[in-house]
């Protein structure tokens, strides 16, 4: 599970919500947040739901896999693909994305901002 210290803990759904392998938005704080349970890394990831290719709302929808050992989510439009953990673009692009912290108490899920 993927987890850092940060202030601000908020609850975002409970776990039976996120399918496995797969990612659902969230909003927190009026922010729409991608968050996805990598079932095969037991790894919870939360990031941005915009792709900055062309600023659409579609990350949460995105397919997950591994590029080498890094955790990494697609846009489900451009096929832009950014690492879970720090949001850097691995196709070469300069664009990045936003990442947050998640913890899983229990059968809830909360992300960090």
């Amino acid at each position: 599970m993927y987890q850092e210290n940060f202030s601000s803990w908020t609850f975002a759904c409970y776990t039976h919500d996120v399918p496995e392998n797969g990612g659902v938005c969230v909003k927190v704080n009026e922010q729409q947040i991608a968050l996805f349970h990598f079932t095969r890394m037991d790894a919870w990831y939360a990031t941005q739901n915009q792709c900055p290719h062309r600023r659409q709302m579609a990350l949460s929808r995105g397919m997950i896999g591994t590029q080498g050992e890094i955790p990494k989510v697609a846009c489900p439009f451009h096929k832009k693909t950014f690492s879970l953990e720090t949001g850097e673009c691995l196709n070469g692009d300069e664009c990045s994305i936003e990442t947050y912290g998640v913890k899983v108490e229990g059968d809830k899920v909360f992300i960090g901002i």
